[in-house]
């Protein structure tokens, strides 16, 4: 058997180069295959069903459910790749259930009123801005925040949009999102194209010379903790009480559009769902849709009682 470290060697320069995985899962790979050779390191065979086990116990004792889930998989994985190359002659993971169960944690969604108390207080502060470089920043992050909640898009997809990605012509984003896979987001609000064009030009050299669509002041790729930083100002200045995340837009996203009838299939579409299972979870979220059916369409409130 070869050393486990130059088979992770191995292992991460196939995903690189072969499978075509992008920096973000790559480096999430390497973090828990480290893991992973750190604790087997006291076994006397890292590829036994008996270590895999002890594994998978430990990380149940240290993690939530879904960073548990994400460690297994990168470990089974990679115990796929040894198998396929014929390095190892039996997968362990083929007699082990690595199945449980995951609590279901509903979305955390922003209510209409907050984000719109929330892009007004931009909206306001760019009108504010006494400086030229106050105000490139404002359009920018108001740039920023009107495309998260225009299109759903994550936070990793909209910093790492392109110039070539943004057509306004057509007024859509084209958007890489998990797996490589593309899709198309229609920008249908004549607002949300303004301030983006606006923003477009206003950047524009910084934009050319950085390739990249979002850019910080130091005229590089705009980064999700910078977004997140962002997101705090604007809502201590709105004086919102919420914690607000920038996937929470796409959670507001998911469930206003849900909220005015629109299918779930067209959802999840827009969402980059590959499955309808995960798009569902918005279905248990939307609480107004709910108040306004049974409010209205409850044949309890079609009867009238004889009280006398």
């Amino acid at each position: 058997m070869n050393n486990l470290t130059e088979l992770l060697a191995d292992y991460a320069d196939y995903c690189k180069y072969r499978k075509n995985l992008n920096a973000k899962t790559l480096k999430a790979y390497c973090i828990d295959l480290r893991q992973f050779q750190e604790f087997v390191h006291a076994y006397e065979d890292p590829f036994s069903k008996i270590t895999l086990n002890s594994y998978i116990t430990n990380i149940h004792k240290q993690y939530q459910p879904k960073t548990i889930k994400r460690k297994i998989a990168s470990v089974k994985a990679f115990f796929h790749y040894l198998e396929f190359e014929e390095i190892l002659v039996v997968n362990p993971f083929n007699k082990i259930d690595i199945t449980f169960r995951e609590p279901q944690r509903l979305p955390k969604i922003i209510p209409f009123q907050i984000i719109q108390n929330f892009l007004s207080t931009i909206y306001e502060q760019k009108e504010r801005a006494t400086t030229p470089y106050q105000s490139k920043t404002i359009l920018r992050d108001l740039a920023v925040s009107e495309l998260l909640f225009a299109t759903g898009v994550r936070i990793s997809e909209l910093c790492s949009l392109k110039k070539e990605d943004i057509d306004f012509d057509n007024h859509t984003v084209l958007i890489y999102g998990k797996g490589s896979k593309e899709r198309m987001i229609q920008i249908g609000n004549a607002d949300v194209v303004n301030i983006l064009h606006e923003y477009s030009s206003s950047f524009s050299e910084d934009i050319e010379k950085s390739g990249w669509f979002f850019v910080n002041r130091l005229k590089q790729r705009l980064s999700e903790q910078s977004v997140r930083f962002m997101i705090n100002r604007y809502v201590s200045l709105a004086t919102i009480t919420l914690h607000i995340t920038p996937h929470m837009f796409r959670h507001s996203f998911a469930t206003l559009l849900l909220e005015a009838d629109v299918d779930i299939r067209y959802i999840q579409k827009m969402l980059g769902h590959s499955s309808i299972t995960t798009t569902e979870i918005y279905t248990n979220v939307s609480m107004t849709k709910q108040k306004d059916i049974l409010t209205t369409k409850h044949p309890r409130n079609q009867m009238i009682m004889s009280k006398g």
